[in-house]
């Protein structure tokens, strides 16, 4: 490794508004089952899964209906 590096012409990555942030979320059994089952199906990874699905939904502006009795 060089001792010395310039940055002087280094720009800000254009793609970190898109990276990801790990968090612990606590999901029942059956949920990460359904998913599970699925992402054997079409090849993806269960958690891209939950993640396009949680992106879809905020992007459809997609609400549950809560009625709490």
């Amino acid at each position: 490794m060089r001792k010395e590096y310039d940055f002087s012409a280094a720009r800000k990555n254009p793609y970190a508004s898109q990276l990801k942030k790990q968090i612990t979320i606590r999901l029942d059994e059956a949920s990460i089952g359904y998913f599970k089952s699925i992402s054997e199906e079409v090849g993806i990874p269960y958690q891209s899964l939950i993640n396009l699905y949680l992106r879809d939904c905020a992007a459809t502006h997609r609400k549950l209906n809560l009625n709490w009795k």
